[in-house]
């Protein structure tokens, strides 16, 4: 699979050829957030299902510019992995999933910085840009599931030479992008592409998943609205919530799961948290929860100085290795 430079990264994944000189100057102006060394495509082609698909991909700069960077991605076109490369490689890997409502993806608050943070602890990271539901693409909901299986096979792919092993392969997903994570979590055996090269052959199962502040359920009056109507619908169908609510694929080859959540988040209850994880102990699946009193939504690494909720990088790490992840 071909790998960019930083400045063919950018652009596939701004979905832009260039940046203009004011751009480019603002952004000299923001404290400065990790980047990526390298960012892959994830299909060698165009993803599956692409006909007839005429959103255009775009790049929302969402910070003041007094901040860090907050860029968020619409309408993903070009699918990829970003990669960070740590100095001192622990053998194990991770790959983000940014949430976003399935309505954009949240690339460096969810996902650029807790990489860096992950890669100076030994961690070879992937951040995944994924595609979105409502886009048009064939696969409909499963659009980004197509995305997180593909993820999971190529990175294994490329354990070999990246000095991680191929069985020490975590997740990681926030709020919209924890029910991705979920949903591979539970749903890494179905066939939702085509085979499409020979990483294909290897397994989509996660070897670990941590779900922050997760979306899980698709009912009513406990999911996050946004998620479920972006995924599904205004008024998805009784069969369509329970199929792509997580709690309820829950089986004997589930891997072990890691979730945070706050009491008071507002925007996803932490009952979802609270339904994964009781779904897991009744499969007898080894599982840890942490709910902390304070905290809301969306915290990652930015608003957690100086709250209890700001143990949770610290717990997961235990958690995997304890897991040997």
């Amino acid at each position: 699979m071909p790998q960019l430079n930083r400045r063919s990264a950018f652009a596939l994944l701004a979905g832009i050829t260039a940046l203009s000189t004011a751009s480019m100057a603002s952004a000299a102006r923001k404290p400065a957030v990790p980047e990526p060394s390298e960012v892959r495509p994830l299909w060698p082609n165009d993803p599956p299902g692409s006909s007839g698909v005429t959103a255009q991909e775009t790049v929302i700069e969402r910070s003041d510019g007094k901040g860090p960077r907050d860029r968020a991605v619409t309408h993903t076109r070009k699918p990829t992995l970003s990669l960070f490369r740590p100095r001192k490689p622990n053998g194990a890997a991770v790959i983000l999933i940014p949430g976003g409502g399935y309505e954009r993806v949240v690339m460096d608050k969810e996902g650029f910085e807790t990489a860096q943070w992950l890669a100076d602890r030994g961690y070879t990271c992937f951040v995944l840009l994924y595609r979105l539901p409502g886009d048009g693409w064939g696969a409909g909901p499963d659009a980004p599931l197509q995305d997180a299986q593909r993820a999971l096979r190529v990175v294994r792919s490329w354990a070999p030479g990246m000095k991680f092993a191929q069985n020490r392969i975590a997740i990681m997903g926030f709020s919209a992008g924890g029910h991705l994570a979920a949903s591979l979590t539970t749903r890494f055996e179905a066939q939702v592409y085509d085979r499409v090269d020979a990483a294909d052959d290897l397994s989509a199962r996660p070897d670990l998943s941590a779900l922050i502040y997760p979306v899980i359920t698709m009912t009513a009056g406990t999911t996050h609205a946004g998620s479920r109507k972006q995924l599904l619908g205004a008024s998805p169908s009784f069969e369509a919530v329970q199929a792509y609510s997580a709690e309820t694929g829950v089986g004997g080859r589930t891997p072990p799961v890691f979730l945070v959540h706050a009491a008071d988040d507002k925007a996803v209850p932490v009952e979802n948290s609270l339904m994964m994880f009781a779904a897991l102990k009744a499969k007898a699946i080894p599982a840890e929860l942490h709910v902390f009193e304070e905290g809301g939504h969306g915290f990652g690494l930015r608003s957690i100085e100086g709250k209890p909720v700001a143990a949770w990088p610290t717990l997961f790490e235990t958690y995997a290795k304890k897991k040997g992840i």
